[in-house]
């Protein structure tokens, strides 16, 4: 399954990126957290409920926490799995817990969403 991104742009400055999610293999630990395949860092949100193969993450929520996204075929091991979200995305977790980007990490290594309103963190192991 290849994932793709699309810029659809109206009028004259105004564009709008649809983020159709990166589909992704099994989180990495790079320096103490979790990340994705290019070093993004991971998060966990206190709100969602472990082992209850949900996010509560939805709408509005997800654009600025992209939900981090699984690949139909992956395998998880371990302590990772992967939930199927109410929109029909499959999303990793780690102990139960679903793993979220942060929109405003711009480079590999950015952990700029740790301790968000005291309710984001970043994923350890």
């Amino acid at each position: 399954m290849k994932t793709t991104r699309f810029l659809l742009c109206t009028g004259v400055a105004v564009c709008l990126l649809t983020y159709s999610g990166m589909l992704t293999a099994q989180p990495q630990v790079r320096d103490g957290v979790l990340t994705d395949e290019a070093g993004m860092s991971l998060y966990i949100w206190d709100n969602d409920v472990a082992n209850s193969g949900q996010s509560l993450c939805v709408g509005g929520c997800s654009l600025s926490w992209p939900p981090y996204a699984a690949k139909e075929d992956v395998k998880p091991t371990g302590d990772y799995a992967v939930i199927v979200r109410e929109d029909g995305k499959r999303q990793w977790t780690y102990k139960g817990k679903p793993l979220y980007l942060w929109f405003d990490d711009k480079k590999p290594g950015d952990r700029q969403g740790d301790g968000f309103r005291g309710v984001r963190h970043l994923a350890r192991p």
